[in-house]
């Protein structure tokens, strides 16, 4: 078992070993696994900031992204490489709760649509997954969830740019400010 604090080996050394356990398939506590998918994904761990690359398909990516208790994602970090013309998310729920005590959803927007889109989803409400219906800022969204579910969703990647700031949040309340991540095209 992988210790949590890697504190006897450098940056390098442990990135290659989280790499190499993925691969493996071995579970590492707090990291997304691609275990639902063919391939693997790259991960790198620092403290509690999780970075993942896409797995490539083909033409089309995809990744796992596991809303935990305590209201964090993980992955934190998504990387898409350029050539992927569609991105599936798929979210796993980990926690125990409801849906209507502690959802998770995964929602993509750009960083400057950030705080519009999250109060414009609370004055939506619950029966619209805290999302404002047809928000043209959302890029991609997933259904809200209760704990021990999944629900995925594909966009179009290729709309994407290289160098624009992409944000991803849960939009249930008083989740969105702690529960972060970013997107970048790589």
């Amino acid at each position: 078992m992988l210790s949590e604090n890697f504190s006897l080996f450098g940056a390098r050394t442990r990135a290659l070993n989280l790499i190499f356990v993925a691969c493996l398939g071995a579970p590492i506590p707090g990291l997304a696994q691609g275990v639902e998918h063919a391939g693997s994904m790259s991960m790198v761990r620092t403290g509690d900031d999780v970075r993942a690359v896409a797995t490539v398909v083909g033409d089309a990516c995809q990744i796992d992204v596991q809303g935990r208790p305590g209201k964090k994602f993980s992955p934190t970090h998504i990387s898409v490489p350029s050539a992927c013309k569609t991105l599936t998310v798929q979210l796993i729920h980990t926690g125990k709760k409801p849906k209507a005590a502690a959802g998770h959803n995964w929602v993509l927007v750009r960083e400057s649509d950030l705080h519009a889109a999250i109060a414009d989803g609370l004055a939506a409400g619950p029966d619209n997954d805290w999302v404002k219906p047809g928000d043209e800022r959302v890029i991609a969204k997933t259904a809200m969830i209760g704990g021990g579910e999944r629900t995925s969703v594909t966009f179009d990647a290729s709309k994407l740019s290289h160098g624009t700031a992409y944000t991803y949040f849960c939009s249930f309340p008083s989740h969105a400010e702690m529960m972060r991540g970013t997107l970048s095209i790589e």
